[in-house]
């Protein structure tokens, strides 16, 4: 029997060659608002990769007073680029559709051209916070009209559709109750909330055309108090599909509105996968058209069970693209244990919002494709003895790395498991899903030929008895605690807290000096536990300073839950014996303003010191001194090799404590091209 995910479908007379897509979404980037080279082959590996259906554009704008700081549509010098990219995205016989949106309210008041921001009431939104201006009847129909006149550009370019993206944008803005406080025909009954939305459908399907698909992207919950239900969603989704102008309904659930708002829009790890599929199937049954849905689909058996069960048309893996974007030619393949997977980390989401662009936790060529391919080339000159120190994931994209390039490659770990501090994370709680990290890394160095030997603490004398051509040290860091005057030991580290190694209880102080989800998600750890009463502090204005918005709930609802004590902007200076307790002295970082705090223990998280002992050892005696082409680094470009006797790198947390990702940046571009 044929597998469901590999059959075509037909909408509009446009074929999708399988029913696996990738839904819009903001990549962070666009250059001056234009998909350039970098996003294109971003979007292209997926094509490449098999995917059937591509949506680009996540939160376009159609308007000059909605600056998204993302793909503009609002006026022609669009069309060029949007030709190319078509071009080439049809060549791997993939469709190609863009997201076009006004974002309303939802957009900060300073950026573009500082023009006010308009709603259908005056009714601010907390993730952004501005106050926006009530439209006017004129700026209804000039918006509607910048929709009909983007949706133009598109089909001009060649694409093969687009989609109005609803929720929590413009368009559901008017719909959701929970903003629209408008009492003339554009709010009030919901037929009058949805007259905008219809409006919009209307001219958009006159300026796209009958051969093009527009694809309607509506939340099925909006899980908002005094905002739109599920019955109140499949109202609206029927009232659209009874206009004739829809074609297919996009379906999520949650909001964007806040920050616990986007948090359930986009769930992360720790949470059920696939939390909205029975949403998105009630909509397709409900209204008849075909459904797209993408919300934590997270395996191949998920898709196919919504899509053999009539739940789904197409079912969207837009995160595990970002992961993998070969997930459906290993598919074809019979290769589906190959597949890297999304672990729910949500660092793509961090980075297309705070910086850099989207990322991968856990595969670095993702928006790197320019100087960092997918896939591995075999080196064509002669293979090399490769010794690699080190089984955490620096070492383990390193080995893998080196292996598929042709080399002998030899692992060792001090330890009786690979993973490193990736195994550590994993014991937080709602933290499993990260050792997927090193699991896939592990099986694919198993393919590569990889020969390892743990249990095996490698000095200087030993690595030199290898008689390597190239050595790698990814020995990783120790815990550090920062400047914290600890003249007793007593400080403990979230290591041995989440290693089991330090049994706590009674009144526990955790200071966070590091703002990522190391330090909250020990706190969360230690929240759980009904012996304990948790006292968390930081010397940032906030918690989790160094994650995002969607990452951020998930640490401070179970800690509010829990009712332990968040102190933000107090430094921890110093802990002293005081009787059987801990003398914690903070500091507030403003004031600086020194008070006491007695309790049974004392967590300090403050990154990780690299381990240098081996590379101290080693580098004289090598032929490059240890030293690195940062130029040749960065580029991904081949290191000189030196003159005689081996050459010795180290990467990832051996260098600096940076994290997961930048670990295996490390190892990739240093890897790739030996």
């Amino acid at each position: 029997m044929s597998d469901p995910l590999l059959q075509p479908l037909t909408i509009r007379g446009v074929t999708f060659k399988n029913r696996i897509m990738s839904t819009a979404h903001a990549t962070g980037y666009a250059e001056s608002g234009l998909p350039g080279e970098r996003y294109q082959l971003y979007h292209e590996e997926k094509a490449r990769g098999g995917l059937a259906l591509t949506m680009f554009g996540g939160s376009s704008f159609v308007s000059a007073d909605t600056p998204s700081g993302h793909i503009d549509v609002s006026t022609d010098r669009c069309i060029a680029s949007f030709t190319q990219f078509a071009k080439r995205i049809h060549a791997h016989g993939c469709a190609l559709t863009c997201q076009i949106s006004h974002l309303g309210r939802r957009v900060k008041p300073n950026t573009g051209s500082w023009l006010p921001l308009v709603a259908p009431s005056a009714v601010r939104e907390p993730l952004h916070r501005g106050f926006p201006k009530p439209m006017d009847l004129h700026d209804i129909r000039r918006i509607t009209d910048d929709f009909a006149a983007a949706a133009r550009r598109c089909r001009t370019a060649g694409l093969d559709g687009v989609e109005l993206l609803a929720t929590s944008h413009l368009i559901g803005q008017f719909l959701s109750p929970a903003v629209n406080r408008r009492g003339d025909a554009y709010g009030g009954s919901l037929e009058n909330r949805a007259r905008f939305a219809l409006e919009v459908l209307e001219a958009v399907r006159g300026a796209l055309g009958e051969d093009r698909i527009l694809c309607f992207r509506l939340t099925g919950d909006e899980m908002l108090q005094g905002g739109l239900s599920a019955d109140e969603c499949l109202d609206i989704a029927r009232l659209l599909a009874r206009s004739g102008r829809v074609d297919v309904f996009s379906m999520l659930g949650g909001n964007a509105f806040s920050e616990p708002g986007i948090a359930r829009n986009i769930p992360g790890m720790g949470t059920p996968t696939a939390p909205y599929l029975k949403l998105a199937a009630a909509m397709r049954a409900g209204t008849g058209l075909p459904v797209f849905h993408a919300t934590r689909i997270t395996d191949l058996e998920t898709a196919r069970h919504a899509i053999a069960n009539g739940m789904l048309d197409m079912v969207a893996l837009t995160r595990g693209h970002i992961a993998d974007p070969h997930i459906v030619a290993k598919l074809q393949r019979r290769e589906t244990d190959r597949i890297r997977p999304c672990v729910g980390a949500r660092l793509c989401l961090d980075g297309a919002v705070h910086g850099g662009g989207v990322a991968c936790i856990h595969n670095p060529a993702t928006g790197r494709e320019r100087s960092v391919p997918q896939l591995i080339r075999r080196n064509e000159g002669r293979g090399r003895q490769v010794v690699v120190v080190g089984g955490g994931p620096a070492g383990l994209e390193a080995a893998r790395v080196c292996a598929l390039r042709g080399h002998a490659v030899r692992l060792f770990e001090a330890a009786e498991r690979l993973g490193g501090q990736v195994l550590l994370a994993a014991r937080a709680k709602g933290r499993a899903e990260i050792a997927e990290i090193t699991g896939w890394l592990t099986r694919e160095i198993g393919h590569a030929g990889v020969a390892v030997q743990m249990g095996a603490y490698m000095d200087a004398p030993g690595v030199l008895a290898l008689d390597a051509d190239m050595v790698i040290d990814a020995t990783g860091g120790l815990p550090a605690f920062g400047d914290v005057d600890d003249p007793d030991g007593l400080l403990v580290s979230t290591w041995d807290v989440l290693a089991g190694g330090r049994t706590l209880h009674g009144d526990v102080l955790l200071f966070d000096d590091h703002g990522g989800h190391q330090g909250l998600s020990c706190a969360v750890t230690l929240a759980a536990q009904s012996d304990i009463r948790l006292c968390v502090a930081t010397a940032e204005r906030c918690f989790g300073v160094g994650l995002g918005d969607v990452n951020r709930p998930q640490y401070l609802e179970p800690l509010y839950e829990a009712g332990a004590t968040l102190r933000p902007d107090f430094r921890l200076s110093q802990v002293a014996r005081q009787g059987n307790r801990v003398c914690a002295r903070l500091r507030n970082t403003y004031t600086g303003r020194s008070e006491s705090l007695a309790v049974d223990h004392v967590v300090v998280e403050g990154g990780s010191a690299p381990n240098t002992l081996l590379y101290d050892a080693l580098a004289p005696l090598s032929a490059n001194q240890g030293a690195i082409d940062l130029e040749r680094w960065a580029a991904g470009e081949a290191q000189a090799l030196g003159g005689d006797g081996f050459t010795l790198w180290r990467i990832g947390d051996a260098v600096a404590h940076r994290g997961i990702h930048a670990a295996l940046l490390d190892a990739r571009r240093l890897c790739q091209a030996l």
